[in-house]
């Protein structure tokens, strides 16, 4: 019978490091499951990172796994994933050695069924609503006869043509088509760029600005019409100043961004007749108002000829109006010869008494009169210029006087002042001197307190300081050895000795000191009284 040891059983083990040991995992792992479907909740996503991946989880009730959607993947995607969306997610198991945690790379998402799909737009559409973007008060009305009508939809459909064959038929104008893909990858952005595209052009720059919108796609299903859910399409719609038309889908199709735009058409083709006009009918309209406005031009002329008729039968003659002028007339012409001849009569007489004031002894009393007047004021002044110059004078003097006076009140205030500035200079030194005195005392004092704190007042009264080679004090006798060279210090001077020891040295003994030690300053011990010293110990001196 043969024994094995627990050495030799674990020697028939497979010995692997670590690395081989997670790169055989990884194989595993990626083997088994090259190629999977996992259903489960988007958590923690917040976006591709700054190197276009993205990372997040995905849950159920009972697990979670890591999830990661590579930067060529993601772009490719279409549907972009969103925190709490309910997804199929297509792609490979694998590992991460670093940390030994497994995950899932998705190549495919797509959400969980119409009814998550939905569920995904009612919230978009609570999220929305709640900013305002779908608010009533933000709708713009659709201009009446618009000049140009810009068209977001795919060229190649036949939306385009069946809106731009309707607005032929109603009233021709000038269409511009912004081509955009309407499903697919990068679809909603394109659109978006489309909006934001037509409501950038400048009026009156060499491509003209539309004065409204119609962003058109046919019918589809859910997944079909997807992009007009996106956000960026509702932001750009909402955020347009152009009025905007959205006819996407058939009457039954409804999406988010029929909710911002301004008017929301059921068909293409129903957002061709609203935006504009049928010119048939608008000729019949104003041939209409053309002809009733003649009619009602020729009734107003005749009501207004019949009333002049009127009037003129109800005013009188001419003969009638000028018969009280005309007797006037020859009532004032009558009485013309009779009023000049009194007038000159009244002129005549007042003619006549101004000239009998006109007597010569008159004259020479007016004269005499004035010339008296005249002397008066004369004297008058004269007298006024003489008031003036006195007191012309008395000011004059006055100042004269003030400026006489001016040297002595000069050398009175320069008196005072110099008598100022002794007293100040008297007291400046009185307070140098008292602050000179107060240092002095100051610094005597503190002098002093040196001097009682000072070690070498203690050595005056007979006490030693041991110092070793390196000029140390030595405070406790333990600290230096035999033959060890020391100084000691008294006051009046140093002296130099050498310790002795014998074979076997010995504590020595300290008498306990009777002063305090100082700091830095220790006093020298002192042995204890014997008649002879023991053997082995030494002596200082």
């Amino acid at each position: 019978m043969t024994s094995f040891s627990s050495d030799d059983s674990r020697s028939n083990l497979a010995e692997f490091s670590v690395s081989e040991l997670s790169g055989s995992i990884k194989r595993t792992i990626e083997t088994a499951f090259d190629h999977v479907r996992v259903r489960g909740e988007i958590s923690g996503y917040r976006g591709p990172h700054s190197s276009g991946h993205a990372y997040f989880s995905l849950k159920d009730d009972k697990a979670r796994i890591d999830a990661v959607i590579w930067k060529g993947s993601f772009s490719k995607l279409k549907y972009r994933p969103e925190e709490g969306m309910e997804v199929i997610a297509t792609g490979r198991i694998t590992t991460f050695p670093g940390s030994s945690k497994y995950q899932i790379v998705i190549e495919q998402m797509e959400p969980a069924g119409a009814g998550a799909l939905m569920a995904l737009i009612e919230e978009r559409k609570r999220k929305l609503g709640a900013e305002g973007l779908f608010d009533p008060a933000m709708k713009q009305l659709l201009p009446f006869m618009p000049k140009v009508i810009g068209v977001v939809t795919s060229p190649t459909g036949a939306v385009i043509r069946d809106i731009l064959h309707r607005i032929a038929d109603r009233f021709p104008v000038h269409v511009l088509v912004w081509p955009v893909k309407v499903q697919g990858e990068g679809s909603g952005e394109e659109v978006a760029n489309a909006i934001h595209g037509f409501n950038a052009l400048q009026p009156g720059g060499p491509i003209p600005r539309p004065d409204v919108l119609i962003v058109a796609r046919g019918g589809g299903s859910l997944e079909d019409l997807w992009s007009f859910n996106d956000e960026i399409v509702v932001r750009a719609a909402a955020a347009s100043a152009i009025p905007l038309i959205s006819a996407v889908g058939h009457e039954t199709d409804w999406t988010l961004i029929d909710h911002a735009a301004d008017v929301r058409a059921p068909t293409p083709t129903g957002a061709a007749e609203m935006a504009v006009p049928v010119k048939a009918d608008l000729v019949a309209q104003v041939a209409n108002l053309a002809a009733r406005l003649s009619g009602a031009t020729s009734r107003q002329m005749e009501i207004r000829r019949q009333g002049l008729r009127a009037l003129t039968r109800a005013l009188p003659s001419l003969d009638q109006l000028l018969a009280l002028p005309r007797r006037r007339f020859d009532e004032a012409a009558t009485g013309l010869g009779r009023g000049l001849e009194l007038n000159t009569m009244a002129k005549r007489r007042s003619f006549e008494r101004s000239a009998s004031a006109l007597r010569p002894d008159m004259l020479a009393r007016r004269i005499g009169e004035r010339r008296q007047r005249l002397a008066e004021r004369s004297a008058l002044s004269e007298r006024i210029v003489e008031r003036m110059i006195d007191r012309l004078r008395a000011r004059v003097s006055g100042a004269d006087a003030v400026l006489r006076n001016l040297p002595g009140r000069l050398r009175a205030q320069t008196d005072r002042s110099r008598d100022r500035l002794e007293g100040l200079t008297r007291r400046a030194d009185s307070a140098v001197a008292n602050d000179l005195r107060a240092s002095r005392a100051a610094l005597v004092g503190q002098e002093r307190m040196l001097q009682s704190l000072s070690y070498k007042n203690v050595l005056q009264r007979g006490y030693a300081v041991i110092r070793d080679a390196s000029d140390r004090p030595v405070s406790r006798a333990v600290a230096l050895g035999a033959g060890a060279a020391i100084s000691i210090e008294f006051s009046d001077g140093r002296v130099s000795a050498v310790t002795e020891g014998g074979d076997a040295p010995r504590q020595p003994v300290i008498e306990p000191q009777s002063a305090p030690a100082l700091p830095k300053a220790a006093t020298a011990p002192r042995p204890a009284k014997r008649t002879d010293p023991p053997a082995g110990q030494g002596s200082l001196f």
